[in-house]
């Protein structure tokens, strides 16, 4: 099965592999409570029975039909060689009657690659705020009764007292600021270095502590993702650093990166989930090579900087 992106201007569509289907060991889904008054949040729980290997992320639904998704949680807990990852929404329904709530997609980081898994919801009914016998009395609305004299005692005379007192201690204040030293002004902060001069730094830094010769690949791919992601949300001024493998990649495809490797960044990334989701197992030539993708990375997305029209015209003179 393929799925077809479409670009605007684009002479020709590119064909990209769909993601493979998983699904859970055991699969548990309830509503609480299943009649609810319109607009009245209610609790949406999933219980998600996997293997340890694999880690599920939802996938925040773009168009919840008739209901709204108020708030989510997550926790996994690893009991007797399998994992339970419960998902517990707070949501509202905003219409009558039975509605089925729509399918939730996750992703699902496995040791062969990332997955997805759909989850079909249950029903929930909307429920009115009137009461059963509404229509058998008069709801419209009661006449507004007549505006009636209240006496109030003017405090005229005593904040004037109050705001003369507010104006002496407001020019006492004021002086005492005015006398007092004034502070040294503050150095100014050096210029920001390049965008690539920055990450490089960063990259070098990473691998003078040595993290994957002791042994610590998790916390490596970690702080490597991290500046690699940075990177990418600075230069293509997209959201990277709190979005998935998946919805990183799609963004940046939508945006059209110059000199971007896609195919080696997306490998890159599905490597670095394996390492720090599903506790893959990897060696230091590994841990090396990922390094070495990031500066393959800056150096194929870096733009050159431009000289001053001085030093470009000193350069042509020196020419032969």
């Amino acid at each position: 099965m393929l799925v077809v992106l479409l670009l605007p201007g684009a002479a020709a569509a590119q064909a990209v592999p769909a993601v493979a289907e998983v699904r859970p060991t055991r699969v548990e889904t309830h509503a609480t409570p299943e009649k609810v008054q319109l607009g009245e949040p209610f609790t949406y729980e999933l219980v998600f029975t996997h293997p340890q290997d694999q880690r599920y992320e939802l996938l925040t639904p773009k168009e919840p039909g008739d209901f709204e998704l108020l708030e989510q949680q997550r926790r996994r807990d690893d009991v007797g060689g399998e994992a339970v990852t419960t998902f517990r929404l707070r949501m509202a329904l905003f219409e009558l009657g039975p509605h089925t709530l729509p399918p939730l997609a996750f992703e699902v980081a496995t040791p062969q690659g990332a997955a997805r898994f759909v989850a079909e919801g249950p029903t929930v009914e909307g429920l009115s705020s009137l009461p059963e016998d509404a229509e058998g009395q008069d709801a419209s609305l009661r006449p507004l009764k007549a505006t009636v004299d209240v006496p109030i005692r003017s405090w005229r005379l005593l904040w004037g007292l109050l705001g003369g007192l507010a104006a002496v201690a407001l020019g006492i204040a004021l002086w005492r600021w005015w006398r007092r030293p004034r502070p040294a002004m503050p150095a100014p902060a050096p210029p920001l270095l390049p965008l690539d001069v920055r990450t490089r730094k960063a990259l070098d830094a990473l691998q003078a502590e040595g993290l994957a010769a002791q042994g610590r690949h998790k916390e490596f791919y970690v702080r490597l993702t991290d500046i690699v992601r940075g990177y990418l949300a600075e230069r293509y001024h997209v959201e990277a650093r709190e979005c998935t493998t998946a919805e990183l990649l799609a963004t940046l495809r939508r945006s059209r990166a110059a000199g971007l490797p896609a195919e080696a960044l997306r490998v890159f990334l599905d490597e670095a989930d394996l390492v720090k989701f599903a506790k893959m197992q990897v060696d230091a030539t590994a841990c090396d090579a990922s390094l070495e993708f990031g500066h393959r990375l800056v150096n194929a997305t870096s733009t050159p900087p431009v000289p001053p029209p001085d030093e470009a015209h000193a350069a042509s003179a020196r020419a032969p």
